[in-house]
């Protein structure tokens, strides 16, 4: 079979990505929206770099990636599923199902939030926090995709199909967006939605886990809509407070192994750290973000 050629349409949009920032940081400065947070030049670097170093390593992870769902395809798969119009349809909403629950449990799963929790390191939120992407994540997160090189999906069409959804979710990383239309809102992701999936507010944690589409959140029931009277609180439940690249890449790594394998505990405590939410603790002292939620609800409605 003839291998389809898709371009790289991340690559592409690199001009867009520093045009859409200056048009941002324009916006951002003007008098009636000293409201918004806005740009912070370190902050921005950061996130700049982080991406530079992301389409970098991508080289090399997607190599890994194709490797794996060509190996998959050409031995295994149970279809062959056509490059044609129906089959765009179907692998669309392939790829954003799969999106939702690789984010989902990246945010449940420590071994997988060590990579994660790059893009959300940033106390700012405009389009340079778009760019702040993992440098390990490409290397294993892959494994979510594995089913669909098996069931048929050519290989190519699968990555061109992520950089997709990848590309979509570059605009909504703005606050001078504010609510888009209900119908919108009610089927798509949008900065409002995902500026909730951004934030250390308790009410917020672990909500909006959506690529394009924000349906999943709400039959999986965990969609929260930005609140009027709750200001999404950008970054880390505790933020590690460093604009350096290699920290920012590589400090949850860290923790998470000083964690696992530092003192004396069980085997299973030790293998728990790299499964459990980010937050949990065996010795019963940790607090994930359900806990937090909890206690918010409590408190407020205490009040």
């Amino acid at each position: 079979m003839e291998t389809p050629e898709f371009p790289d349409i991340i690559l592409f949009a690199i001009p867009v990505f520093v045009l859409t920032m200056l048009i941002e940081l324009f916006v951002t400065t003007r008098e009636q929206l000293k409201h918004v947070k806005g740009y912070e030049a370190k902050d921005a670097f950061s996130s700049i770099t982080m991406g530079l170093g992301n389409v970098f390593l991508g080289f090399l992870s997607k190599a890994l990636v194709l490797l794996a769902f060509f190996w998959i395809y050409n031995n295994f798969r149970v279809f062959t599923i056509p490059v044609t119009w129906w089959s765009f349809i179907l692998i669309f909403f392939a790829d954003d199902i799969t999106y939702y629950w690789n984010h989902r449990i990246a945010h449940q799963c420590r071994l997988f939030w060590a990579s994660h929790v790059v893009h959300h390191s940033s106390q700012y939120y405009n389009l340079s926090t778009a760019l702040r992407q993992t440098w390990s994540g490409g290397f294993y997160t892959f494994i979510f995709w594995l089913w669909m090189p098996l069931v048929g999906f050519h290989p190519a069409m699968i990555m061109f199909q992520m950089s997709v959804s990848l590309l979509y979710q570059y605009w909504i990383h703005t606050e001078t967006i504010n609510k888009l239309p209900k119908w919108f809102e009610a089927i798509m992701n949008t900065p409002s939605h995902h500026r909730v999936h951004h934030g250390s507010n308790p009410l917020y944690l672990d909500r909006n886990h959506a690529g394009i589409l924000i349906i999943w959140d709400k039959f999986f029931g965990t969609f929260q809509p930005e609140l009027d009277d709750e200001k999404v609180v950008y970054g880390l439940v505790k933020n590690i407070n460093t604009y350096n690249p290699v920290k920012i890449a590589f400090i949850e790594w860290v923790n998470m192994f000083k964690d696992a394998f530092s003192g004396k505990k069980s085997l299973t405590s030790r293998l728990l750290y790299f499964i459990k939410p980010p937050g949990w603790r065996h010795d019963g002292t940790g607090k994930v973000s359900d806990d937090l939620r909890e206690e918010w609800i409590k408190t407020r409605d205490n009040n």
